[in-house]
């Protein structure tokens, strides 16, 4: 392969030693500012429209984590972040987070931490729902293990991770369903999650063992079967004395006042007619 396309496939920047570990030599190196390529410092080539995150981890002798690293390895996080978070195990440099510790092998052909210090990073520096979402969607991606992360973790007695792991549900199965366990703790709202009733299925939330919440994903109801199937939950929910709520994404992200306000009111009025 030619030593450009190389560089482009590997994220669009390098270091002379990883051009020269997979094989090209000294004046292949040489060629790629003919070929267009920049040195952003020594060492370092980056191609044109090379991923900046990628040649500033480069840049500072670092590997991306945490939320910078997050979509990368397809981890849940909705809001990229607007500083970049790099582990670096020197002090050098700023204009970014710093992440000290590395406890695993990162990437091996790019500068990414493992997937693992990604949630470990990610459990210490971010507040949940953020948090708990990459950490989550790390254990059931990659199948890295909660009591890794527990244990690890386990003399960090800041917030941040107090916080997340209290909050950290492996029954949420999507990134909304996280950002829905965080809208009802941290508003005082119990549930049960991935509850499964008798002739109804499994729902996504049970509050106060009457009022279904059902969280609805981005292709739902795109065949006629699902519709149907669809209506046959709901009709067997109300014939066994649920209630229903159906929201979608868009409602728990932007508009969660209107979620909490109907919970509210359907909680409100069982309780009043029992009373």
């Amino acid at each position: 392969m030619d030593i450009f396309e190389h560089l482009v496939r590997a994220g669009g920047a390098a270091r002379t030693a990883q051009l020269r570990g997979a094989g090209y030599s000294r004046r292949d190196i040489r060629r790629l500012t003919e070929l267009g390529a920049t040195q952003p410092r020594r060492g370092v080539f980056l191609a044109p429209g090379g991923d900046r995150d990628l040649a500033a981890a480069i840049h500072h002798n670092g590997r991306l984590t945490c939320a910078s690293a997050a979509a990368r390895y397809g981890l849940w996080l909705r809001d990229p972040p607007t500083r970049l978070h790099l582990a670096c195990n020197h002090g050098h440099g700023d204009g970014f987070i710093r992440h000290r510790t590395l406890r695993f092998e990162g990437h091996p052909e790019l500068p990414l931490a493992a997937v693992e210090d990604v949630a470990l990073h990610a459990l210490g520096c971010l507040e949940p729902p953020s948090s708990t979402a990459i950490a989550t969607s790390a254990i059931r991606l990659y199948g890295v293990p909660l009591e890794l992360l527990r244990a690890e973790l386990h003399g960090d007695r800041s917030g941040p991770v107090r916080r997340a792991l209290q909050e950290l549900d492996l029954r949420a199965e999507s990134i909304v369903e996280v950002d829905a366990q965080h809208l009802f703790r941290s508003n005082g709202i119990g549930f049960e999650a991935q509850v499964l009733l008798p002739g109804i299925g499994r729902v996504d939330f049970l509050l106060a063992g009457f009022l279904i919440v059902e969280i609805d994903g981005f292709a739902f109801h795109s065949k006629r079967a699902d519709m149907l199937k669809d209506r046959q939950r709901n009709n067997a929910s109300t014939v066994n004395g649920y209630a229903v709520l159906r929201y979608m994404p868009e409602h728990i992200w932007f508009n969660p006042e209107q979620v909490l306000a109907e919970i509210r009111a359907v909680l409100a009025a069982r309780a009043g007619s029992a009373g």
